[in-house]
């Protein structure tokens, strides 16, 4: 079986490259955020997990600008594959943001 890499495949990774580069407190921020959360008691739980969707919601908010910007400069059909790859690589690259790039 031959795979072929996707038609957006160079232009996501330099996208998802731009935002590592640019964006590092944010990813660094969920991270530490997650690992409060799970080091936490449970009367501190509630809030620290607030606390850690709103630094992923923050990091998606910012991957999806990204994503809809290219988007829109693409006919309908190639704006929904594009969407789709670019999801499916945040998910894969970024796991925490890619719970909810497809919500946004």
């Amino acid at each position: 079986m031959i795979f072929r890499r996707s038609r957006f495949h160079d232009l996501i990774v330099r996208q998802l490259d731009l935002f590592v580069r640019d964006y590092p407190e944010v990813i660094i921020e969920a991270r530490e955020r997650l690992d409060a959360y799970n080091r936490a008691s449970r009367d501190e739980a509630e809030e620290l997990y607030g606390d850690y969707v709103d630094a992923v919601e923050t990091g998606t908010e910012i991957l999806a600008d990204i994503r809809d910007s290219y988007a829109r400069t693409l006919d309908e059909e190639t704006g929904e594959t594009y969407e789709a790859e670019f999801n499916r690589a945040v998910v894969k690259r970024l796991p925490e943001f890619g719970l909810e790039i497809e919500n946004n």
